[in-house]
């Protein structure tokens, strides 16, 4: 990383480590001039962050952008998130071909309440303003709309990848949506926002804040822009709804099977991203792990010890560690697993098929799935693999047993 002669260098020490992992700065040196303000001024810069509140439960990928959030406020500055109680009546379309369905304002209010809850789990709350931007957008008459639209052209937001392709393939843009990322522009006007965070896919809209708090008169603000942290399959976009994440609230044991999971290659990034180790060391233990000095599971396993403490601690990870060895090394049971009771619904003098077993404990979503895990060889109860999709088991033979699909998961039957 290059050093800017002209900075001093505890600016620009404090920049490099804010800098860590971050996948773009606009303008570059951005960081250091905020840096250079706040020292010059003395007033805390305003960190924006904004979530249109419709997947309200927190996993790694999203952490990553809050503790970033969190590396500013112990620096001593403040962090505003604001939730578009506002603009998730209009649905952000970035990165969407398709436009997105509006939420309900109950549905807004009752994921904005979960976000504020989960939020403090990462982030300093003494530090943290939460604010709605119906605070200011729902005070603008539709003369304003008019007046704040003015201050940008529809050639500005076709320039937008998502919304070229859509004019291109002559797919619906509903107007409303071209007002998004004005909208979101506005907020940064509205607080002030010295400095802006987001995925590579809000690149837009917060270049979009920058334009607009010149037009107004304003410091224009520093676009921050975070890595998107691969999910667990190592192809897509770690999200709750392909199933491939890890989120903040699981319990340690799942948390650490998870981790264990990804791919060699993705460990770099997770170490980076998702944790406080220094990166001379990461770089180190990589490196041992690629020379075969090092097992790379057992950075693997430091890796997760080091994400659970963060969001449990120290000793829950290494309690999670030893599970994970004594039930994968000593091919034993996990000591706490779910519970299922079998329901009688599915019961025929006596018997229940095994299919809708896997279905009834939740371990499959229907009984064509349940037919494709035993197919494939993924399924055993009590350690003896399922190979007939149609047998069915007396009740009396399945009490207490241990059902067990995949590598991890587990659920004790109870008749």
């Amino acid at each position: 990383m290059e050093t800017n002669s002209t900075i001093p260098p505890e600016i620009q020490a404090l920049a490099n480590r804010l800098k860590r992992g971050t996948s773009g700065i606009a303008p570059a040196n951005g960081i250091e001039e905020k840096l250079l303000k706040f020292q010059r001024t003395g007033k805390p810069l305003n960190i924006k962050l904004g979530l249109d509140p419709t997947a309200p439960d927190i996993h790694l990928g999203f952490a990553v952008v809050l503790r970033k959030l969190r590396q500013f406020q112990d620096c001593g500055h403040q962090v505003v998130i604001i939730i578009g109680d506002y603009t998730a009546l209009i649905g952000d379309p970035s990165g969407r071909s398709a436009t997105r369905p509006m939420l309900t304002p109950e549905e807004i209010n009752a994921n904005a309440r979960t976000y504020v809850d989960q939020l403090s789990v990462i982030l300093d709350r003494e530090k943290t303003q939460v604010r709605f931007n119906g605070e200011w957008l729902g005070k603008l008459d539709f003369a304003g709309t008019v007046r704040l639209a003015s201050r940008m052209t529809v050639a500005q937001v076709l320039q937008r990848e998502d919304f070229a392709n859509r004019y291109t393939n002559h797919q619906p843009i509903g107007l409303h949506e071209l007002l998004y990322p004005l909208a979101q522009a506005y907020d940064s006007v509205a607080i002030e926002a010295d400095i802006e965070m987001g995925g590579q896919d809000q690149t837009f809209n917060i270049l979009a804040g920058r334009e607009l708090q010149k037009e107004m008169g304003q410091d224009q603000q520093v676009g921050l822009f975070m890595p998107i942290l691969v999910g667990l399959d190592g192809v897509k976009k770690m999200s709750k709804s392909i199933g491939n994440y890890v989120g903040i609230r699981e319990s340690p044991d799942s948390m650490f099977a998870k981790l264990m999971s990804i791919s060699d290659v993705m460990m770099r990034d997770y170490f980076i991203l998702c944790t406080d180790v220094p990166a001379e060391e990461i770089a180190t233990l990589l490196k041992q792990a690629e020379s075969g000095e090092v097992n790379p599971k057992d950075v693997k396993r430091r890796l997760a010890r080091e994400i659970i403490a963060i969001y449990h601690d120290a000793q829950a990870g290494e309690q999670a560690d030893k599970e994970w060895h004594r039930i994968h090394s000593a091919g034993e049971v996990p000591a706490d697993m779910p519970e299922w009771t079998i329901s009688s619904d599915n019961v025929t003098e006596g018997k229940i098929w095994v299919c809708h077993l896997l279905v009834g404990a939740n371990m499959a979503k229907g009984t064509g799935e349940a037919r494709r895990l035993i197919t494939q060889g993924g399924v055993m109860l009590n350690g003896e693999k399922v190979v007939d999709p149609q047998a069915a088991y007396p009740l009396e033979t399945l009490d207490n047993v241990v059902l067990k699909v995949g590598a991890k998961r587990y659920v004790r039957l109870h008749v």
